[in-house]
């Protein structure tokens, strides 16, 4: 199972991987070289999730971004997938949290 262990200005680390650029992890999945930045994050950037099958995507950036929320919430909500949207560390905790409880969830992490 992929934890965070720790999270903080320009790091992530997952298990024992130390990662630096942003990311798409869950559970059973961990995505590295994903997209270049947060101004980078849209419908198609989202491609990989789907065959996750997530229930909740959780946004951790910091400052969490205002533009683009709206069509992914929309797209999202579509599915019935929920997208919360919160600074990193609170998305790498609530992360934590939904994996160890066996729940269908997406990390989209920027460090």
């Amino acid at each position: 199972m992929n934890l965070i262990w720790h999270y903080g200005p320009g790091e992530i680390r997952i298990n024992d991987r130390s990662l630096k650029a942003p990311l798409m992890v869950a559970p059973g999945f961990l995505q590295e070289q994903w997209i270049a930045a947060i101004e980078n994050l849209d419908v198609e950037a989202l491609g990989p999730a789907w065959t996750l099958q997530p229930r909740i995507v959780l946004l951790g950036s910091a400052p969490p971004p205002a533009g683009r929320l709206k069509e992914l919430r929309a797209l999202l909500a579509a599915r019935q997938v929920a997208l919360e949207a919160m600074d990193l560390g609170a998305a790498c905790r609530t992360y934590n949290v939904l994996a160890q409880e066996d729940r269908a969830v997406v990390a989209l992490l920027f460090p």
